[in-house]
């Protein structure tokens, strides 16, 4: 064995593993699975041993749903997650001082709620910017708020009609009040920012996954590949490993047709050491915070009645063209019109592949049966409802819902007692990456370690092992990867996270904070804490 690592608790999510208290490792795969008594046996004076002590080792944490590369170019911006209306003034006043006068200033997490009715204008900043150029991302990312010198230098005058559902939102006499919906929109803007060095760009990728791996996170699943991914992951691999391993999955967008859709299917199976491009993610709608999202009646506001695939039936050609192909699919449906178009779609693939939704924010009873006649996997993100809405309704996204559908938002219960794979995450940077806060959240219903948050739809809470599975069986089963990862069995990759409390026994509250005793990927430690005594 080159490693053998032992713990008073190991939870192999293996039906009939019986009591584990030590793994052995050789060549990045687990060798052995045993007890403190066979270790003798397994170990040469080559071997390291590695006691955790009453510590609790887990199958690697897989977060589902992250986007490092744009996360990390996002994320270069000032951070307006949690501010009031005078904290995001404040924060961009000192972000602008004493730049020059046309430097840009970047932000990202802005939130709707900063102001009663939810209507972000530029008037709102152009002060605090100095009336200066600036970006501000919403916390959805689907979003954007442009200050008016931005617009005017970006030559955005007006409205604009686009391949995809996306607007540049306008007063009622067509002067654009600075917020853009939808990447087309937003990128009429964004393509004037000045963009960080490769080298910066890797640096603050490394960074972020860094991050990822000292919460206990040992992969994710990457739904992006921006066009320098590639060059950053293989640039962080030049001087070391990447710190989590990654499943990449490029976009696929309205207006594209099968050339489009052959480029993507040519880059399956390329990558690096720890980075491979497996999939594709399509987006069926958009969020329902900004009104883009697909529902089935209009929200409160007459909004989000259209899908972001002006055709959806090219949507539904797409789904059949890659699952024809073997490309695993993943889409973005958050509305109920939304999921059901999607879930249509999928119901006439091959079983094949295994394809995936990610968010399902609002659906009702007869799409949870759907799903449960389908083999396809939910992906969904507890946090966004625990971080975003609050249990009396009077948040932007429960407002534009209404209380009908609200009651019907992330129902993580009701999909799982139906049968349906779950499969949990982040949506970094959407919302914090630490899978200790999402699991926390997965089974309160609100955020771990403050009990005096009330509960957002607390009936669709989940138990603790529902909540590991999600980052572990239930999220490497939805990518075809459960043959490899996701348990601690022989011949698996030795993807392992250890914590210092059980996440099956503790309270939430106390895992959400619980200290990361170790990750490891393939064999390695990609995160150990300095000064922690082994036996």
């Amino acid at each position: 064995m080159d490693l053998v690592i032992c713990a008073d608790t190991v939870h192999t999510l293996e039906p009939g593993a019986g009591a584990v208290t030590a793994v052995g490792v050789r060549d990045g795969r687990i060798a052995a699975v045993g007890t403190r008594d066979d270790v003798p046996g397994w170990t040469t004076s080559a071997t390291t041993v590695l006691d955790l002590g009453d510590a609790t080792l887990v199958p690697g944490l897989v977060d589902a749903h992250v986007h490092p590369v744009m996360g990390a170019r996002m994320t270069l911006g000032v951070g307006l997650l949690e501010l009031d209306l005078e904290g995001v003034r404040a924060a961009l006043a000192e972000r602008a001082s004493g730049l020059p006068d046309d430097a840009w200033v970047l932000g990202w997490g802005l939130d709707p709620n900063i102001v009663p009715d939810g209507v972000l204008t530029s008037s709102l900043v152009d002060e605090a910017v100095g009336g200066r150029p600036a970006l501000l991302r919403l916390f959805d990312g689907h979003s954007a708020l442009a200050s008016t010198a931005a617009l005017t230098l970006a030559g955005v005058t007006g409205p604009r009609t686009f391949d995809q559902q996306s607007e540049v939102v306008c007063a009622p006499d067509g002067t654009p009040t600075g917020m853009l919906l939808e990447s087309a929109a937003i990128e009429l803007v964004e393509r004037h920012v000045p963009q960080p060095s490769l080298d910066e760009l890797a640096a603050a990728t490394r960074d972020a996954l860094a991050a990822m791996a000292e919460q206990g996170i040992a992969a994710a699943h990457s739904l992006e590949h921006e066009a320098q991914a590639s060059a950053v992951y293989d640039l962080i691999e030049r001087d070391g490993d990447l710190p989590v391993r990654l499943r990449c999955s490029p976009w696929c967008l309205p207006g594209t047709d099968e050339s489009d859709w052959q480029a993507i299917a040519d880059l399956q199976g390329t990558g690096g050491r720890r980075w491979t491009v497996e999939g594709v993610k399509l987006f069926i709608d958009g969020t329902i915070d900004n009104g883009t999202a697909w529902l089935l009646e209009p929200d409160t506001l007459g909004e989000s009645t259209r899908p972001y695939w002006p055709d959806p039936a090219s949507y539904s050609r797409a789904i059949a063209w890659f699952d024809a192909h073997d490309v695993p699919t993943t889409t973005h449906a958050i509305g109920d019109h939304g999921v059901r178009h999607v879930l249509d779609a999928l119901a006439r693939t091959s079983g094949r592949v295994r394809h995936r939704v990610e968010h399902i924010e609002t659906i009702p009873d007869d799409l949870v049966e759907a799903f449960s006649r389908l083999d396809v996997t939910a992906s969904m993100q507890p946090t966004h409802a625990t971080e975003y809405t609050l249990a009396d309704g009077t948040d932007n996204w429960s407002r534009r819902l209404g209380p009908g559908r609200a009651a019907h938002g992330w129902r993580t219960r009701d999909l799982r007692e139906a049968g349906v794979r779950v499969a949990l995450g982040s949506d970094w940077p959407i919302a914090a990456c630490d899978p200790r806060g999402v699991i926390a959240a997965a089974q309160l219903r609100r955020r771990g370690g403050d009990p005096s948050r009330a509960p957002v739809q607390p009936d669709q809470s989940l138990s603790a092992l529902m909540a590991l599975e999600g980052y572990t069986t239930h999220a490497t089963w939805s990518v075809g990867h459960d043959d490899r990862t996701g348990t601690i069995a022989v011949g698996k990759v030795a993807d392992l996270s250890a914590f210092a409390l059980d996440p099956l026994t503790s309270d939430p509250d106390d895992f959400a904070t619980a200290e990361v005793v170790l990750t490891l990927v393939d064999g390695t430690p990609s995160y150990r804490p300095t000064g922690r005594t082994h036996r």
